[in-house]
């Protein structure tokens, strides 16, 4: 079995000088936690945020990359980078967890597709097409009105050629409009890599079962979120914790923005405690989501995207990704074999990223 998690902010914290070698009281994700939880593999979002203008959203996507490269390096016999499926498996061999990389939101990309070229060969190997706001690729599910209705012109050259150098296309934060045209105009499989059911929590993040459907046709994987917000529609319907959590939000983003802003700093520290204080869902809303999408398009099309150190609060039972063996847990208590639970927990998702590699002509 290979336990990947398909979407971690983890990148922005070692930008704002978190020591992951360390078991921290901020994070997610660490050495010591990815350890306990049986971690093989992590893609690490190159995050970067909407309001930045593309010459800072450039510079700050670049940080985030050399950082990662930073943290690689000093820890070369515990991780080591992947940039193709076999070579995951090989480090899952040695006795290394593999470091992914994925590009959250395309602004750094402007309009020149050489730039796409440029971060598939610096080894970011998915891409997320858009963030909080609509960008230059394409509308995103964001609470505005449509700006393109779906791709960009340029947006769908962008994927013609994403599937021609083998990134994997992530339609997680896209509008419907936008799915649809990454249906009609990708060659490839394409992914939801932190996305979860709309029929069990009606969050616009989320995937509608016709989308869930139509992505596994084309051969992709939903990766369930652990976001209590996508998650469980009573805790999303919570006024109070809703104003809180749009509030943490708008500080860490100013925050990751100017990480020298001690005001930010004070702001965005003092919402995550104040969140961290309520009760959570529970993580057998995860396994939920997980049997949803089975109950649609069987165990091969499903797995895990955390979304650890990008969210302010996470499932109970489930708060960092040391817990994560109880999601192998719950899945056998429900029924489900060793091979599929493996299928699950990472080997749907290694599947897809070999088909989209084996599909390129890069």
């Amino acid at each position: 079995m290979f336990i990947l998690d398909s979407h971690c902010d983890t990148p922005s914290m070692l930008l704002e000088g978190v020591d992951l070698q360390n078991r921290g009281e901020r994070t997610h994700f660490d050495i010591p936690r990815m350890k306990e939880g049986l971690l093989d593999g992590v893609f690490c979002a190159i995050y970067t945020p909407a309001a930045l203008d593309y010459k800072a959203a450039v510079e700050h996507s670049l940080s985030l990359i050399s950082k990662c490269y930073d943290f690689v390096d000093c820890n070369r016999d515990k991780v080591a980078f992947a940039f193709s499926a076999e070579e995951a498996l090989q480090n899952k061999e040695k006795g290394l967890i593999s470091i992914f990389m994925g590009m959250e939101n395309g602004s750094p990309i402007g309009e020149d597709l050489a730039l796409l070229r440029f971060y598939y060969k610096m080894g970011v190997r998915y891409l997320t097409l858009c963030h909080s706001r609509h960008n230059q690729i394409c509308d995103s599910c964001a609470p505005q009105e449509p700006n393109w209705g779906g791709l960009s012109p340029f947006g769908v050259e962008l994927v013609k050629e994403c599937n021609r150098i083998g990134m994997m296309i992530d339609c997680s934060h896209v509008s419907d409009d936008t799915f649809y045209d990454i249906l009609k105009h990708s060659s490839a499989p394409f992914v939801a890599t932190h996305s979860s059911c709309r029929a069990l929590c009606s969050h616009k993040r989320n995937l509608t079962d016709q989308m869930i459907k139509d992505l596994a046709a084309a051969g992709g994987v939903v990766q369930v979120n652990f976001y209590p917000f996508f998650i469980d529609e009573d805790f999303r319907n919570n006024a109070e914790i809703n104003e809180l959590s749009n509030e943490y939000d708008k500080w860490q983003q100013l925050y990751r923005s100017d990480l020298r802003n001690e005001f930010y700093r004070e702001n965005y520290f003092a919402l995550a405690q104040r969140l961290n204080s309520y009760p959570t869902p529970s993580y057998k809303k995860v396994v939920d989501h997980i049997e949803h999408i089975i109950s649609l398009v069987g165990v091969k099309h499903v797995g895990i995207g955390s979304d650890f150190d990008g969210i302010d609060v996470a499932p109970e039972g489930l708060r960092d990704i040391s817990m994560l063996p109880v999601v192998v847990k719950e899945l056998s208590l429900r029924g489900y074999s060793e091979a599929q639970i493996s299928d699950i927990m990472g080997g749907n998702f290694l599947r897809v990223m070999s088909e989209v590699a084996q599909k390129a002509s890069f």
